[in-house]
C-alpha cells in the first residue's frame, strides 16, 4: 500500500515540498495539499505593487492545475489542528485527513498588535491584501503629499523587504518630481545598517549609509516604535517622525495551526522546533519548512529582531525534507542535513532602477565570504528571475536551480 505524504502549504514551501516528493519516488506515493490559499504568491515582487509596477495576476498562479499536472490531490481548505500523536490533520470543513508523514509549509501571519496603532495609521506590504491595501494609499498620498516613514518595528525579520520598499519609494517620489520636498526617514530594530538580521556583511554598513545620503533618508537604527499616529511614528526614545504616509515591516509569527500543535513544541512566536533534517524535534514522521521552521539567532541585541526566513531556504529545506521522507518510504535512514544557517545567503535587493546583489557561503556566521555587489545590473537580475522562478514554479519544474 503507497503512503501517504500530507502538506501543509501551497506556497514555496509546500508547492516544493509536494512535487520533490513525488518526484523522488518516481511517483510512488500518495501526496496531498491542503491549503487556505488555492494561488502561489511570488512575495518578492510585493514591493512593486503599491506603485503599480504588477498587480496580483502578474505575481500569482492558481496552484490546483500545477498539483493536478503532476498527480497531486490539492485541498483547497485550512488546516485547523495537527493531531501528531494519531497522524490527522483537521481542516475548517471539519475533515480528517489521515498521513504517514506531514509536511508543516504554513508559512505566517503579521503580528500587527507589536506596535499600537500599526493597523489603524500605517500600511504593510507582507502579503497580497495588505500590498494591494498599501498600493490604495499611495495613491491617496500622492494626491496630498507630505513626509514618509518606512520602518522595520521591533521583532521584525524581513529587513530586505523594508529596504526594497525604502528605495522604490526614494525612486518613485523622484519620478514623480517630490523628493525635494518629502522627508523620508528609515527607521529599524537592526543594530547597524544593512545588518538585514543575517549578521551583516563586509561593508554593508558603510554601502548602505552611501545609499541612504545620496538619496537624502535620514535613519534611526536600533530603536523600537512606540507607536503609529495618524500623522507621526513616534519612537520609544520620544522621537516623533511627521509622517503623511508610514509603511511598517512587522514581525512574523507562526499561523495558528503551528501554534496551537502543542505536541510539536512550539515556541513563543509559533514556530516548530527541528533537526537538521527538518524533522520535529518530536515526531520522526513530521517535517517542517520554511518560516514554520524554529531557527535560533547566534546573538542578542538590544532591540529584538527577527532572521530573515526568504524563498531560497525555504526551498533547501523543502527539498531536504523531500529527500528524507523518500528515503524512510523506501526503509533508509533519514540523513540529509541543511542547517539553516549553512544554507547560502543569495538575495537581490532592488532600489528601482539599481540595487544590490547580495551573496555569502552561509546564511548566518561565522562565515568564510560575503559581499555586495551594487548597480543597476541588480535591478535586471530580479526582473529576470521574478519571470524565471514564477514560470519553473507554475511549470512544477522544482529540480530545477
Amino acid at each position: 500500500m503507497r503512503k501517504t505524504v500530507l502538506v501543509l502549504g501551497s506556497n514555496f514551501g509546500g508547492l516544493t515540498a509536494a512535487l520533490a516528493v513525488k518526484r523522488e519516488l518516481h511517483g510512488d506515493v500518495e501526496v496531498k495539499v491542503i491549503s487556505p490559499g488555492d494561488r502561489f504568491v511570488f512575495n518578492p515582487s510585493l514591493i512593486w505593487l503599491p506603485f503599480g509596477k504588477r498587480d496580483a495576476s502578474q505575481i500569482t498562479f492558481p496552484v490546483a492545475p500545477t498539483f493536478e499536472a503532476h498527480g497531486i490531490d490539492f485541498i483547497h481548505d485550512a488546516a485547523v489542528e495537527i493531531d501528531a500523536d494519531q497522524q490527522r490533520v483537521r481542516t475548517a470543513s471539519g475533515t480528517d485527513h489521515a498521513y504517514d508523514y506531514l509536511v508543516v509549509a504554513t508559512g505566517y501571519r503579521n503580528q500587527m498588535d507589536v506596535v499600537p496603532g500599526l493597523t489603524e495609521n500605517a500600511h504593510t506590504i507582507t502579503t497580497l491584501e495588505a500590498a494591494q491595501r498599501t498600493g490604495e494609499a499611495w495613491k491617496r498620498y500622492l494626491a496630498y503629499p507630505g513626509d514618509i516613514v518606512i520602518a522595520a518595528s521591533q521583532g521584525a525579520g524581513c529587513f530586505g523587504a523594508a529596504y526594497e520598499f525604502l528605495f522604490n519609494t526614494s525612486y518613485r517620489l523622484k519620478k514623480a518630481g517630490l523628493q525635494k520636498q518629502v522627508k523620508l526617514t528609515y527607521v529599524s530594530s537592526e543594530p547597524f545598517l544593512g545588518h538585514f538580521g543575517i549578521g551583516g556583511l563586509p561593508h554593508g554598513e558603510q554601502l548602505l549609509g552611501m545609499f541612504l545620503r545620496k538619496q537624502n533618508i535620514d535613519a534611526h537604527v536600533g530603536v523600537a516604535l512606540d507607536h503609529v499616529a495618524s500623522d507621526a511614528v513616534v519612537l520609544a526614545d520620544g522621537t516623533e517622525l511627521p509622517s503623511s504616509f508610514s509603511m511598517v515591516i512587522p514581525p512574523f509569527l507562526g499561523q495558528e495551526v503551528a501554534a496551537s500543535a502543542t505536541a510539536l513544541d512550539p515556541d513563543a512566536k509559533g514556530y516548530l522546533p527541528v533537526r537538521g533534517t527538518y524533522q520535529s524535534e518530536k515526531f520522526d514522521n513530521v517535517y517542517v519548512v520554511g518560516i514554520a521552521a524554529q531557527v535560533v539567532a547566534p546573538w542578542q541585541t538590544a532591540i529584538p529582531m527577527g532572521i530573515p526566513k526568504t524563498g531560497l531556504p525555504t526551498e533547501i529545506q523543502a527539498h531536504t525534507a523531500a529527500s528524507n521522507i523518500a528515503a524512510q518510504i523506501r526503509g533508509e535512514r533519514p540523513t540529509h542535513e541543511k542547517p539553516f544557517a549553512d544554507i547560502p545567503a543569495v538575495c537581490v535587493m532592488d532600489a528601482g532602477n539599481n540595487g544590490v546583489i547580495i551573496l555569502a557561503d552561509k546564511m548566518l556566521p561565522p562565515r568564510d565570504r560575503g559581499v555586495l555587489v551594487p548597480g543597476p545590473q541588480a535591478h535586471a537580475m530580479k526582473l529576470a528571475f521574478e519571470k524565471y522562478f514564477l514560470w519553473k514554479a507554475r511549470h512544477g519544474y522544482v529540480q530545477l536551480p
